[in-house]
């Protein structure tokens, strides 16, 4: 397949390689190690600490200069290597090739008709970059003993990714050469355009992104230099933050899950050549053959000779497009922002509260999403709001009141409603919340508008911008909306209409329908917390663990310091 050979060791600005002393550097790295390490900063110190960290990684970056192994050459240049190696190895090629699509980057494009619904793209399980391959490659020893990839499939990824780049026989040569040299995720991105995210939804889970990698980096530097199990390494001798920061990316944009080959639990894994589709609205069309031991994907629409090939990558919102992958999507579907509500412990009411809340399945305090669309709140958000607005008297009726049980089914039912005055108060909490959490941007969405028609603005600032913008736009929708149902039940109240009563033979309405807003709290996972297209046998973009999910932290004793398992993530990807 050729072009093996075309690797070389980057060459700094001066053209010599940068040259630094280890004991410098491990100076360096454990000043990033315990600076990552050390107690999440107060309120509002958040900003000052990124800035702190970021200058202590641009150190040793600058230290580090000339030191990553690059490919010569685009990366175009090693698409034709790509096909002819999947070809070899019995994957799906006729019916498509990689192609430019401007700004949209690389995609694959139909070379004949493809029908909707019609499998043309199957990828089989030995070109698969996996966790399990990563256990019995050279990084297996080190993997064996060390607990944080043990946890993190992601981490061990990325890692397998890094030792194969530098194999310059590796069976997967030809997809790492194939891969971009660089990304736009925000780990990418200048502290100015970082900065035009502040007061944004999105800006803490970036700032986390930066510091979980760098935490990782510092980590994994140390270990490499000083386990034994990594003595055979090939980077040993080499190991940059810019090397890391690329795996981390490669794998966080294109990470899947799948069966692992008995098919009885998932593992991650890395998927040539299907993982070059771009995104656009629709339904999940990916899964995993277990009987040929296979990815398979079908066509989601009908594509013409000439016409771009795409798939949905999961019900995403902008924010984790933007994050995890690097781009805006303009017309999604899904977008939504987060918001944290929860009962006050201090109040008087908090006990009742708690416990309705508890029978209903939701917890007292939680992240709950505003949606692009209407209604702006899910089921499980009325619900809340329903019972967060309760009197004394209304909470009673629903723990000790006649049919209080059943009546925990109505809390997230639109057309049944605790009493009118409770409509009133919840709507009128959000119209509030909603234009509060507005006052919190420094700009209007008409200033980001005119920001966004300059013609030299940059490319991650003009998305940081959409980003910024889009979500503006959802509170602004919100808080319409929630005035809009305000004035709705006031006028019911002050008209005296009669309340909507519940009957028990409308269980059987609320466990059968398909509208999420009839749906029984009770039997249903917060959406919030269980993305719904999550599941073993489909692999449509939905991957890793966020840093928000919450699977801890795991305690390293020799060192004494905390990495997050999760913390980076995924869905979809840049090309």
């Amino acid at each position: 397949m050729g072009k093996k050979s075309r690797v070389k060791t980057q060459k700094s600005g001066s053209g010599a390689t940068a040259v630094v002393s280890s004991k410098e550097m491990m100076n360096f790295i454990s000043e990033l190690l315990q600076k990552c390490s050390s107690a999440a900063p107060s309120a509002g110190k958040e900003w000052e600490e990124y800035i702190q960290i970021r200058g202590l990684v641009e150190k040793i970056r600058k230290k580090q200069k000339g030191l990553s192994i690059v490919f010569e050459g685009s990366r175009e240049d090693y698409f034709t290597d790509l096909m002819s190696w999947a070809e070899e190895n019995n994957a799906s090629c006729d019916g498509f090739m990689v192609t430019n699509f401007g700004t949209e980057g690389y995609g694959l494009r139909a070379t004949r008709d493809i029908k909707a619904e019609e499998l043309f793209l199957w990828i089989p399980r030995k070109m698969l970059m996996t966790v399990e391959s990563a256990q019995n490659s050279v990084l297996g020893p080190l993997y064996s003993q060390d607990r944080i990839l043990q946890a993190m499939g992601n981490v061990t990824l990325a890692f397998h990714l890094l030792c194969e780049r530098a194999d310059p026989v590796s069976f997967w040569q030809p997809y790492i050469r194939s891969l971009p040299q660089e990304y736009d995720t925000p780990l990418y991105y200048k502290q100015e355009e970082v900065e035009l995210l502040l007061g944004t939804q999105a800006v803490q889970d970036i700032l986390n992104q930066y510091k979980n990698t760098a935490r990782q980096y510092a980590y994994f530097y140390k270990l490499i230099q000083t386990h034994p199990a990594a003595s055979k390494l090939p980077l040993k001798d080499s190991f940059t933050f810019d090397d890391y920061r690329w795996a981390v990316s490669s794998v966080m944009t294109r990470q899947n899950q799948i069966p692992t080959e008995d098919g009885s639990r998932v593992t991650l894994a890395l998927i040539p050549l299907w993982d070059m589709c771009n995104h656009t609205n629709g339904l999940i069309t990916t899964g995993y053959n277990l009987e040929d031991d296979r990815c398979e994907c079908v066509a989601l629409q009908d594509y013409k000779e000439n016409e771009q090939i795409y798939i949905f990558y999961g019900t995403r919102s902008n924010a984790e497009f933007v994050i995890h992958n690097g781009f805006f999507f303009q017309d999604n579907a899904h977008d939504r922002v987060k918001i944290k509500l929860g009962v006050s412990k201090s109040e008087r009411l908090y006990a009742m509260k708690a416990e309705v809340l508890a029978r209903a399945g939701i917890p007292a305090s939680c992240i709950f999403a505003l949606h692009c669309n209407e209604p702006p709140i899910s089921a499980q958000l009325l619900a809340f709001l329903r019972v967060f607005c309760m009197t004394e008297e209304e909470l009673k009726d629903y723990l000790l009141g006649d049919r209080a049980i059943n009546k925990i089914f109505t809390l997230g039912n639109s057309e049944f409603p605790v009493s009118w005055e409770n409509e009133i108060k919840l709507w009128t909490f959000l119209e509030t919340r909603a234009a509060l959490l507005l006052k919190t941007y420094k700009t209007t969405s008409e200033e980001d508008q005119s920001l966004l028609e300059k013609p030299d603005l940059s490319l991650h600032s003009r998305v940081v911008i959409q980003l910024r913008q889009a979500e503006k736009q959802i509170l602004e929708k919100a808080s319409a909306s929630g005035r809009a149902k305000r004035l709705h039940f006031e006028k019911k109240l002050e008209e005296g209409a009669p309340l909507p009563r519940y009957e028990e033979s409308d269980i059987a309405l609320l466990e059968n329908t398909g509208a999420d807003a009839k749906l029984p709290i009770i039997l249903r996972k917060l959406e919030e917390g269980v993305m719904s297209d999550r599941v073993i046998t489909v692999i449509a973009r939905e991957k890793a663990i966020n840093d928000t999910e919450g699977l801890g932290e795991t305690q390293d004793d020799d060192i004494s310091c905390k990495i997050t398992v999760g913390s980076f993530c995924s869905a979809a990807f840049l090309k």
